[in-house]
């Protein structure tokens, strides 16, 4: 392409968004194989809750705070490793005593969805052995459970019925936060809380560590799913797939029903007449309940699927477009130069024949990226998209099957239908505006 092809493409400003959001498409993919590589991705993709356990489950964005006057609870995390946390310690007995003051600032308009504390414990022979307690800010202190901690334990103030009863036969999550003068309370007091572990080891060399979780509504950029999945892994790496799986599927088909048109032309007789019925018995073969058939009975894998789709697209309507053009492009003087001084059929196809028809092929085949990149989703959707990969079309099936819109947890189908949406409006406004290019009679209506 010359530059005055490339001033002509960038004279319409729908053309120059579309590349800016292609570009912007092909970052996030770079940065998102480097980033979080893919080995890592699948790990955390196909792990179980403990892998997310810092996450709440089914938690809205942290930007949909921007847009309400009341602030929705994030969620807050403390370790005791923290600088704001106090430690104490001190002998007591063989052991020692082990008191730590965790700070809680909340400054949240509604009450968080739980309250976990996950210990972890070192010890010789006896576990050691803690006591919680809660201060509110205006310094009521309600006592909450005594436990023995082993290596790795976990106590979820919401499961507590001894708790609850404490407070009135509300769960932890409210009773903890709400005011006690106000039984019907619907608003959490703000301040500053305190959560104070005082525990007692009974050899020298025993420790404990612990790590304060309070679930709020929101957690991340995109939002979690019903495993408490960060849905911002699935949303960035599902931008790698849907380009690699759109590209290679119509660099595979466009390629090869233009090689197949020329042979098809330039060969003529029976060769053509062969890949004619080839085309039309294609086309009339059920196309998506192929690959479905091939999902089900053989294979989920999107290589697998990939290929499926390459093969059958092979002798698709492309062929019979191109041919159209191949049979002017026989006639031209240029060809029956070619052929007097004794040039091979062979090259004439590959030489003369083919690269003439590249500047029709390169608009076709940009238009037909998102066509893939909506067949690799929409199979995933039907459930037959590669299990093992966090793809958009993946995160829309789990939220159908997981009711997501009748729970009013709309972001978790938004988000991934909006960047199916910006991909295909990107590269087809791009698509279009290249055929204006290299189509005479568009560029000139």
């Amino acid at each position: 392409m010359n530059l005055s092809g490339l001033k002509e493409i960038f004279r319409y400003p729908t053309v120059i968004a579309g590349v800016l959001i292609i570009l912007a498409l092909v970052g996030i993919a770079i940065y998102t194989v480097f980033a979080i590589p893919y080995a890592e991705a699948i790990s955390l993709w196909r792990g179980s809750e403990a892998d997310w356990y810092q996450n709440p489950k089914n938690a809205a964005p942290v930007w949909v705070n921007w847009f309400r006057a009341d602030k929705l609870p994030e969620t807050i995390r403390i370790t005791t490793n923290d600088p704001a946390v106090t430690k104490t310690e001190k002998p007591a007995g063989e052991g020692k005593a082990i008191a730590y003051t965790i700070p809680v600032t909340y400054e949240f308009d509604d009450f968080p969805d739980d309250v976990s504390i996950y210990f972890t414990s070192k010890y010789t022979q006896k576990p050691p052995f803690v006591g919680l307690s809660w201060v509110s800010p205006e310094g009521k202190e309600i006592r909450l459970v005594n436990f023995s901690i082993s290596n790795k334990y976990t106590y979820r103030a919401n499961q507590d019925q001894k708790l609850t009863r404490k407070l009135g036969g509300v769960v932890a999550s409210q009773g903890l936060f709400a005011d006690p003068q106000d039984k019907d309370s619907t608003e959490p007091v703000k301040g500053t809380y305190q959560l104070k572990i005082d525990g007692v080891t009974f050899d020298p060399s025993a420790d404990f560590s612990a790590e304060l979780v309070v679930y709020g509504k929101l957690a991340g950029w995109a939002g979690t799913d019903h495993l408490r999945r960060d849905l911002g892994v699935a949303l960035l790496w599902g931008t790698p797939i849907a380009l690699m799986f759109g590209l290679l599927a119509a660099v595979g088909t466009s390629l090869s029903q233009l090689v197949i048109a020329g042979v098809s032309t330039w060969y003529g007789g029976g060769v053509d007449t062969l890949i004619q019925r080839i085309t039309e018995i294609n086309l009339v073969l059920p196309f998506l309940p192929l690959l479905i058939m091939i999902g089900t009975f053989y294979s989920h894998s999107i290589f697998v699927i990939l290929s499926a789709v390459i093969l059958l697209s092979i002798f698709g309507q492309g062929i019979k477009t191109f041919r159209a053009v191949f049979l002017q492009v026989k006639e031209s003087p240029y060809i029956e130069a070619a052929r007097s001084y004794g040039a091979s059929s062979p090259r004439i196809v590959f030489v003369y024949m083919i690269p003439r028809l590249i500047p029709l092929l390169i608009p076709q085949f940009i238009v037909l990226i998102p066509t893939y990149v909506f067949l690799e989703a929409s199979l995933a959707i039907l459930g037959l998209g590669d299990p093992t990969l966090p793809t958009w079309g993946k995160i829309i099936q789990d939220s159908q099957a997981n009711g997501a819109l009748f729970q009013g947890w709309y972001y978790w189908v938004l988000e991934p239908s909006v960047l199916l949406m910006i991909t295909g409006l990107a590269f087809s406004v791009v698509g279009y505006g290249l055929d204006r290019v290299f189509n005479p009679r568009l560029r000139e209506q």
